[in-house]
């Protein structure tokens, strides 16, 4: 280029830069001040209607999960065809037993006083659980189908200016809608967008990375717009916060820019160093600033090949993820940040590294998160395609939405770095037959078209199916959903050289809980409703984690796994489908209250390589069993370890390949029950003891600790702190076994808002200030208010001391 053309293009950007003083893009959030009714209410969209006796809520809003729990709710009679099952039966709790079925309602009326006239004004809605119907000012302005995805609505025309305005939403669940517990409501974000005519479209920019060296990468970012005559000015921010490099672009192509920004030695995002960038885009007419977007970016590398695997950044690596569902256990589906950083924090400790939305699209918030925490994310669409799975699902949709949902998850979500790969399907009836080859290729070609830098799965558990039909063959990659027996068959008759676990494990238990005597189990009943946390159950078509864990460990052409699941959720209580009150899985590593399992511990004695790990189970607390056979299990990233109760050893255990569980479990299967201490020292490599942990017998309950997850809030009325409270007896023992009914309240600038005890087949209802401790514990959650200040809480039971912990919101 020419020196002067130069020069003029950095005069120009310099002139653009100075005048851009204004904001000329406005978002807001809708969040309070709404009216909501549950039923039918046909005039409920009218001007004139009267709402004053409907609730008042914010959103996000889940209309459900204050219960109560009820047996009838959605009570199937079915035989559920991923279980196996063959001959149908009476399925209780399979949706969480909440009243989520019906219709319900949502008003609110706003103004704009941003808006100036001639401008656009989008409404963008992030989730809607489900079949929205929106109206505005009596008109009506649009409808979406499926209840995770994320649609906007050009409201322009029905916008009035001069006066509030009132939108109306209605929302409705069918029965037999869903295999696991949906929410319902409101439960993500609604937002206005007021912008100029002249604008970025939304969700019109995207960011890629194709060229990345240690010295240089190439940026190029592609900016959908409207309008004619405009110019695009684009800077890249540093992780740091210091501008990089610029670009000034005098015209698109059509109604796009396509521009190529080099960026020097650039930090790559990564979950051990999750770096992130800004590219801050600024689009002018002539000398007026029109629109301005700032989209977070990283610059990273994924490479899928045959020969070596997955690779990120050119360093090989197998996926230590969970599978997750979208409620937030006593929360609901109501989306919050700080409930779900909390999540991702237990998982970071757990050494997880990557997230499977399972089988959902995920919202905002976990992704925004995933890129700043450093999770590696396969984000899911759908749990039906055409066949279906159940009576009303979204197979009655599949038809006629399937690519304008695909095409919406794409393009809001593209620019997200912890997206690495897509999947277009779990365990879809279609996996049979010719159509269902067509269907696969049809979503796959859909995605490639959208975004070619991203592969697709589809997590299969017709595994044999998929080999004899070519389902599998045309994957860019095969996920296998258990099935490790038919591991290396598909590894043979699949052509992509690799396989992924989308879904694995499905070991069930609960948390506390411990049954003899200890043997391997499939789909165990007990008369207590809860499965053995000795972590040997599971269902007929799953297995025990170590099945998994040798498949990534010595097969290289297996690129990770994706564990069934982080955290327990609602519904589906396998293997207590069938029985009343199981109302929530057992599956997690954690139970629905965030507390870990001894499980998770299992994990994270394979997974976390930079903390060492080192855990008893069961406890020590079994009146009755004196002189019984009471296995001791020790979950370590040591090889060895020597068990003492009551001062005598009972030997020496090491890890070996006799069995699966030999090879990541220390096990002393012969140990006699007595009272008293148990002690576990671990030794290093070099055989001197390197870490010990005891337990002991508890005596009575007497007190109570508290133990938040965060001490400072922001005082936004939203903001939210997890208390961990457990029972101790007088000498600060855990009571492992204690059943305690608890009093919360909380004074100052916060509310109480929810309570679990991680207990599947508690009917007490998560809203109210009481709640009994399911082995030893349970979770309070705290929230913040709007004005700063301290906030207290208080815990109270019968003949326990009670305790008190100080937060603050600021």
């Amino acid at each position: 280029m020419p020196l002067s053309r130069v020069k003029k293009l950095l005069l120009f950007h310099l002139l653009l830069v100075n005048i851009a003083t204004a904001q000329v893009r406005e978002v807001t959030e809708l969040h309070d001040n709404w009216k909501f009714s549950r039923g039918k209410n046909d005039n409920a969209w009218q001007l004139s209607f009267n709402d004053k006796n409907w609730q008042s809520v914010s959103v996000p809003h889940d209309w459900a999960i204050y219960g109560p729990f009820d047996k009838e709710i959605d009570k199937q009679d079915v035989a559920i065809t991923q279980n196996n099952e063959k001959v149908s039966s009476e399925k209780t709790g399979r949706t969480g037993a909440l009243p989520y079925i019906g219709e319900g309602w949502y008003r609110k009326t706003f103004h704009l006083s941003q808006y100036k006239k001639g401008q656009k004004v989008l409404l963008l809605f992030e989730g809607a659980m489900s079949e929205p119907t929106v109206y505005l000012n009596e008109k009506k302005a649009g409808e979406w189908h499926y209840g995770y995805n994320y649609f906007y609505l050009d409201i322009t025309d029905l916008y009035q200016p001069d006066k509030e305005n009132l939108l109306a939403v209605h929302l409705q669940n069918a029965d037999q809608s869903s295999r696991w517990y949906p929410g319902a409501g409101l439960y993500r974000n609604v937002s206005v967008i007021v912008k100029n005519q002249e604008s970025i479209d939304e969700w019109g920019t995207y960011i890629t990375t194709p060229m990345i060296t240690d010295s240089f990468a190439k940026v190029n970012i592609k900016t959908k717009v409207s309008g004619k005559g405009l110019t695009l000015v684009t800077e890249i921010m540093h992780p740091n916060g210091f501008i990089l490099s610029s670009d000034t672009a005098l015209a698109p192509w059509g109604n796009e820019f396509d521009r190529n920004i080099s960026v020097r030695n650039p930090s790559r995002w990564s979950p051990e160093s999750p770096m992130l960038y800004k590219a801050i885009l600024r689009l002018y007419k002539g000398k007026e600033l029109k629109d301005s977007v700032t989209t977070i970016f990283g610059i990273r590398e994924i490479k899928y090949d045959p020969a070596t695997g997955f690779s990120l950044n050119g360093q090989v690596r197998k996926f230590k993820g969970v599978c997750l569902h979208h409620d937030l256990g006593p929360l609901g589906a109501a989306v919050n940040k700080a409930a779900l950083r909390r999540q991702m924090q237990i998982l970071k400790d757990l050494g997880c590294d990557a997230i499977r939305s399972s089988h959902n699209m995920p919202s905002r918030e976990q992704l925004e998160l995933a890129d700043e925490m450093g999770f590696m994310f396969l984000a899911e669409t759908f749990d039906e395609w055409a066949k279906p799975k159940v009576k009303n699902g979204y197979a009655r949709f599949f038809n006629t939405d399937a690519e304008k949902d695909v095409v919406n998850l794409i393009h809001a979500t593209r620019n997200h770095p912890c997206i690495v790969m897509w999947s277009s399907g779990n365990e879809v009836p279609d996996q049979w037959g010719s159509e269902g080859v067509k269907r696969a290729k049809w979503l796959q070609d859909i995605f490639h078209r959208e975004d070619p830098t991203r592969p697709v799965t589809v997590g299969m558990d017709q595994v044999k199916a998929t080999m004899a039909s070519g389902f599998g063959a045309l994957l860019d990659i095969p996920g296998l959903n258990y099935r490790t027996h038919l591991y290396e068959d598909a590894y043979k008759a699949f052509p992509q050289g690799l396989l992924l676990g989308s879904e694995t494990a499905s070991t069930v238990s609960s948390r506390g809980v411990y049954h003899f005597p200890v043997v391997k189990a499939k789909d165990k009943q007990y008369p207590d409703l809860q499965s053995s946390s000795y972590d040997m159950e599971y269902c007929n078509w799953s297995n025990l984690p170590e099945e998994d864990f040798i498949l990534q460990d010595d097969k290289p052409w297996v690129i990770g796994q994706f564990v069934w699941t982080g955290f327990d959720y609602l519904g589906e209580p396998t293997p207590y489908d069938d029985k009343w009150p199981s109302r929530s899985s057992y599956f997690g590593l954690c139970d629905l209250a965030g507390i870990p399992k001894d499980r998770y511990y299992l994990y994270r004695s394979v997974w976390n390589t930079t903390s060492p790990t080192l855990h008893i189970l069961p406890h020590w607390n079994f009146p009755g069993r004196e002189g019984d056979t009471t296995p001791i299990f020790v979950y370590t990233s040591y090889d060895s370890a020597e068990l003492f109760v009551n001062g005598k050893s009972k030997g020496i255990q090491k890890k070996n390949s006799s069995t699966p569980q030999n090879r990541y479990r220390l096990m002393w299967m012969d140990v006699t029950y007595e009272p008293g201490t148990v002690k576990v020292v671990a030794f290093g490599k070099d055989g001197t003891p390197a870490a010990e942990q005891t337990i002991v017998t508890a005596g009575k309950p007497y007190k109570l600790l508290l133990e938040p997850d965060r001490k400072q809030l922001r005082a936004d009325g939203n903001d939210l702190s997890f208390v961990t409270v457990t029972v101790l007896d007088k000498d600060g023992n855990v009571c492992p076994d204690a059943a305690e009914q608890l009093q919360f309240s909380v004074t100052g600038n916060g509310s109480f808002r929810a309570a679990c005890n991680g207990d599947a087949t508690s009917l007490e209802q998560f809203h109210l200030p009481t709640m009994k401790t399911f082995s030893g514990k349970l979770v309070v959650v705290v929230q913040a208010a709007k004005k700063s200040g301290d906030i207290e809480l208080t815990v109270k039971g019968k003949d326990l001391q009670g305790a008190k912990v100080l937060l603050k919101a600021q």
